[in-house]
């Protein structure tokens, strides 16, 4: 109850007390004494200080101490989070997704025509240089090799006829040159006339001719046997590709024929074989960081389904040139797989970590403050008053951003910078924790 209410209380009850004294009576009018005039007076008096000290002046007072606050929170510095910048990690993180790929990888294909008599291999397979994979029969190939060498034997006939032809040729010639040197004597001594040793020298001349024709089809006849030569060894090694070789090392990865199967020359795929001891790995550089990759560098290849194997390798080649559609730049690592533990076609995650001597400085990425002229960076300063800084960015690790200019170190930047963070305005800064970058 509020003390307006206990003085309304208090006069009701002097009320009655003054009626019980002094009893109404409606057929006789009194007029109060001054003694209660008095006192109601003095309990209105009363009602009304009671009323001003329990309900003004408290209100007053707490109106009061409310625009006290309200001043001192407007004259109250913005309270911010601030981190120091730090030089990063000594250790340059690089980590890429690759493909593992066979060093030597090749199908192996139909040298010959023909129905597969029997394969000796199948997909897992691991086989040897020059082992025998499959065996194919193609009587066609046979009949065209004995035919070959029936032309081969024709040709050597012919050219033996065209060396006797040459020898009698010469021997003709030579008759015909002792006779013409013969006539030509007597005409010199007037023995006989020079129509007839003029025929005798025209036979010379025939015969020579003819010697040289005979001489020409002896080398065609050679030519011939040559041809054939070439003919029935390329059939002979065309017989010889009816037994499929393993062409290196490695395991057979795909068959694509079983016995009785009819293939093709050039055209069938009869198996794939792949070299598994050693296995490379294509990545994709970006161009921010290809630079850092080079020929002969370390890297370590991961499998996600191999968590707990490291696999040691190395930078083998890169192309030396960025791909105009995605700015990277393809490297191959090359891995030891002597254990068999990585697969060619398997996803793989290439670390190309090195060690630096200089580490950039790293900020927090929510220190940053993208602007139309470039990315800033709220400073609290001397005095801590706050200045935006402009600074150029290295790699982005997502919550960090490598500073590669714009600070020097040991800068104070401000956490999420508002809008009560402006330049050159001065603030409560508050150092926030922070790991280790």
């Amino acid at each position: 109850m509020s003390t307006e209410d206990q003085l309304r209380a208090e006069i009701e009850e002097l009320r009655q007390r003054l009626e019980k004294q002094h009893p109404h009576n409606p057929h006789q009018k009194k007029k109060p004494s001054a003694g209660v005039l008095w006192g109601l007076a003095a309990v209105a008096v009363i009602a009304v200080v009671a009323a001003f000290f329990g309900g003004y002046l408290p209100e007053s007072h707490r109106q009061t101490a409310l625009a006290k606050e309200a001043k001192e929170d407007s004259a109250a510095l913005p309270i911010v989070n601030v981190v120091p910048v730090q030089h990063g990690s000594g250790r340059s993180e690089l980590v890429l997704p690759g493909d593992i790929q066979a060093v030597t990888e090749a199908p192996v294909l139909a040298r010959a025509s023909g129905y597969i008599v029997k394969r000796f291999a199948d997909i897992g397979d691991r086989v040897k240089q020059g082992q025998l994979l499959a065996e194919i029969d193609a009587p066609e190939l046979g009949q065209q090799v004995t035919q070959a060498k029936a032309a081969r034997e024709q040709a050597a006939s012919v050219l033996e006829q065209a060396t006797a032809n040459l020898e009698q040729g010469k021997t003709n010639e030579q008759l015909a040159k002792i006779t013409s040197d013969r006539w030509n004597s007597l005409i010199k001594k007037g023995a006989v006339a020079k129509q007839d040793a003029d025929t005798y020298q025209a036979q010379f001349d025939a015969q020579r001719a003819n010697s040289q024709a005979l001489e020409k089809a002896i080398a065609a006849a050679k030519s011939n046997i040559a041809a054939a030569d070439a003919n029935l060894e390329r059939l002979t090694d065309m017989q010889g590709y009816l037994k499929v070789l393993a062409p290196f090392e490695g395991v057979i990865t795909q068959r694509n024929i079983d016995t009785g199967a009819l293939v093709t020359e050039g055209q069938t795929l009869l198996y794939r074989i792949a070299q598994t001891d050693r296995l490379r790995t294509f990545v994709n550089v970006p161009q921010g960081d290809a630079t850092s990759v080079r020929v002969g560098q370390r890297a370590n290849v991961k499998i996600a389904s191999l968590p707990s194997q490291v696999f040691a390798g190395t930078v083998t080649r890169t192309a030396n040139s960025l791909d105009a559609a995605t700015r990277t730049l393809l490297a191959e690592v090359q891995v030891s797989n002597s254990a068999g533990l990585l697969l060619p076609g398997m996803y793989a995650q290439v670390d190309f970590s090195t060690l630096r001597s200089e580490p950039p400085l790293v900020i927090r990425g929510d220190t940053l403050v993208v602007r139309s002229d470039g990315p800033q960076v709220a400073v609290v300063g001397t005095g801590n008053v706050v200045h935006f800084q402009r600074v150029q960015l290295g790699r982005d690790y997502g919550d960090r951003v490598e500073v590669i200019g714009g600070l020097d170190g040991g800068e104070h930047l401000v956490v999420n910078p508002g809008d009560s963070v402006r330049n050159n305005a001065k603030v409560q800064p508050k150092l926030l924790a922070q790991a280790a970058p």
